[in-house]
C-alpha cells in the first residue's frame, strides 16, 4: 500500500538535504549511498548512472529505505521505506534538475555534456512507510 508524504516530510525532501539509500546486496547484506533526492507527487526520485551497485541491486530486489534529515536541524529527519523502480532519464532532466538544486544554476550542465554511453536513470521510490521525526 502507498503511502502520501506529508506536507512536512515534502518540505524535507524538497530541500536540499543529502539522502542515505540502502538497497540489498545479492548476499543478502546493505549496501549505502549518499544520494541527491527530490519529490515527484508522493515519490522520492533520485538520479544515479546505470549500472551502479545500488542500480543492479534494485532491478534485482525492488526494495528499498531512504533516510534524510535537515542539515539545519539534524534531530529532523525522515525515513522513507518501500519499492523501487529504475528507468532511463529521459534527456537527463532529472540529474539536471537536482544538480541545479544542490549546486546552483548551470550546474545540470555537466550531465548534458556526458557521453551518451553514460546511461542516467531515474530511481522512483514508492513510499510503504515513512518514519521519523519532522514537524
Amino acid at each position: 500500500m502507498t503511502v502520501p508524504l506529508s506536507d512536512a516530510v515534502r518540505r524535507l525532501l524538497d530541500a536540499p538535504n543529502v539522502g542515505v539509500l540502502a538497497t540489498v546486496n545479492p548476499d543478502g547484506s546493505p549496501q549505502t549511498s549518499a544520494v541527491w533526492i527530490g519529490t515527484d507527487g508522493d515519490d522520492v526520485v533520485i538520479s544515479s548512472q546505470a549500472g551502479r551497485r545500488k542500480i543492479r541491486n534494485l532491478e534485482r530486489d525492488p526494495r528499498a529505505s531512504l533516510c534524510v534529515f535537515d542539515l539545519a536541524d539534524t534531530e529532523r529527519y525522515v525515513e522513507v521505506r518501500g519499492t523501487a523502480e529504475v528507468t532511463v532519464d529521459e534527456g537527463r532532466r532529472l540529474a539536471v534538475l537536482l544538480a541545479e538544486r544542490y549546486e546552483g544554476e548551470g550546474a545540470g550542465e555537466e550531465y548534458l555534456r556526458l557521453p551518451p554511453e553514460a546511461v542516467r536513470v531515474v530511481i522512483r521510490l514508492t513510499p510503504q512507510r515513512v518514519l521519523g521525526n519532522v514537524t
